[in-house]
This record gives C-alpha cells, sequence and structure tokens, in this order.
C-alpha cells in the first residue's frame, strides 16, 4: 500500500509539473502573441497616419488643381474674348484697307487711262500741228513777202523787218501766222505738263499702295503671333506631379 501511495504521488507530481510547464508555456505564448498584437497595432496606426497624412495632401493638391483649373478656365476665356476683339479689330482694318486698295488700284487705273488718252491726244496735236505748220509753210513759202520767215531747211527764222518797206497786211498775217505757232506751242507744252503730272500721280498712287499692301501684311503677322501666344500661354499649365505610392505594412509573423 506505501509503495502504491508513493507511486500515486509521485504521478501527481509530474503531471503537475508538466501541467505547470504547460501553462507557463501558454502564459509565454499569451505574452508573445500580446506582444505581436501591440506591435501590429502600432504599425498599422502608423501606416494609417501616414495614409491620412497622404489623403491631405492629395486633398490640398486637388483642390489646388481645381483652382487653377478655374484660374485657367477664365484665363482662357478672357483671352478668348481677347482673340475675338482682336480679329474684329483686324477685320476692319483689312476690310478698311482693301477698300483703299481698291480706289487706289481705281484711281490708277482712272490715271492711266487719262494718261492714255493725254498721249493719244499729244501724238494726234503734234501730227495736227506738224500738218498745219507743213500747210502754213507751203503758203508762206508761196508767198514772195513772207518766204523770208523760214530758211530752206523749214525752221523759223525771225529776221530783221524792215517796216518801211513791207505794207501793213504783210505785217498782219506774219504777226497772225506768230500768234497761231504760240498758242500751238503753249498747247503742246500744256498736255506734256498735264501728261507728266499724270505720270507722277500715278507712281505716288503705287507707292500708297504697296505701304498698304505692307501695313495689312504686318497687321496679319501681328494677329497671328498674338494669337500664338494666346494659345501657348493658355495649354502652357502642367499638370500636378502624381505623389508616390506608399509601401504597404509589413505583415507581422504569428
Amino acid at each position: 500500500m506505501i509503495e502504491s501511495s508513493s507511486w500515486s504521488v509521485t504521478l501527481q507530481e509530474r503531471e503537475n509539473r508538466r501541467l505547470q510547464e504547460a501553462s507557463m508555456r501558454l502564459e509565454q505564448e499569451n505574452d508573445d502573441l500580446a506582444h505581436e498584437l501591440v506591435t501590429s497595432k502600432i504599425a498599422l496606426r502608423n501606416d494609417l497616419d501616414q495614409a491620412e497624412d497622404k489623403a491631405d495632401v492629395l486633398n490640398k493638391e486637388l483642390l489646388l488643381t481645381k483652382q487653377k483649373l478655374v484660374e485657367t478656365e477664365e484665363e482662357k476665356r478672357k483671352q478668348e474674348e481677347e482673340t475675338a476683339q482682336l480679329k474684329e479689330v483686324f477685320r476692319k482694318q483689312l476690310e478698311k484697307a482693301e477698300s483703299e486698295i481698291k480706289k487706289t488700284t481705281a484711281i490708277i487705273a482712272e490715271y492711266k487711262q487719262i494718261c492714255s488718252q493725254l498721249s493719244t491726244r499729244l501724238e494726234k496735236q503734234q501730227a495736227a500741228s506738224k500738218e498745219e505748220l507743213d500747210i502754213v509753210k507751203g503758203k508762206v513759202m508761196a508767198c514772195k513777202h513772207c518766204s523770208e520767215i523760214f530758211s530752206k531747211e523749214g525752221a523759223l527764222k525771225l529776221p530783221a523787218i524792215n517796216r518801211e518797206t513791207q505794207g501793213t497786211e504783210t505785217d498782219d498775217e506774219k504777226n497772225a501766222l506768230k500768234k497761231q505757232l504760240r498758242e500751238m506751242e503753249l498747247e503742246l507744252a500744256q498736255t506734256k505738263l498735264q501728261l507728266v503730272e499724270a505720270k507722277c500721280k500715278i507712281q505716288e498712287l503705287e507707292h500708297q499702295r504697296g505701304t498698304l499692301m505692307n501695313e495689312i501684311q504686318a497687321a496679319k503677322n501681328s494677329w497671328f503671333s498674338k494669337t500664338l501666344n494666346s494659345i501657348k500661354t493658355a495649354t502652357g499649365t502642367q499638370p500636378p506631379q502624381q505623389p508616390q505610392q506608399s509601401q504597404p505594412p509589413k505583415e507581422s509573423s504569428t
């Protein structure tokens, strides 16, 4: 009986030690799990804080982007209005310049026609004057008293006239011929002067037309440059940089 009781006590002690060891092992595992849980909570809290910070940054960038978008749209609207105004001003200036060019071209054509008419008139007057002069020369050369007015080559000469030896009728005829010649020469000179003035006016109008064409081209270049700069300004805003992607939290070992 004593041996049986001793063996039973020994068995209980062993069982108690085994249970104590198991309890200590479980407590240690429980402590490890609790420590790991706390560590995981801290890591998750840090990750959550970082995510919230990044969310705040993204929200701020989103607000800035929206504000820039509104400002860009407003600037675009202003530039479109300015472009429309520039187009209208340019259109009016272009119409005015084209109207001036048409008027100048019409005036040039009219002056050219006048020059052509004056040239034709001058040629006709020269031919008529030559014909009349030939007739006068023929009559004068046929007259014994008047033949001294022209030389043998046909040139007009004014010899010294002896008024005492010639009659009044001969003097009147000579004076009439001289007056007629002077009138013809004066008319030819006036026609030539009108022709020269018309040619000068044509040159001046041609210069004005060239100046207008240069102004139109300069206005086109200026408008194109302003429009291009406005487009570049409207489309020159850069999009905000995307934030770097956050690294996922490390998984805790169980």
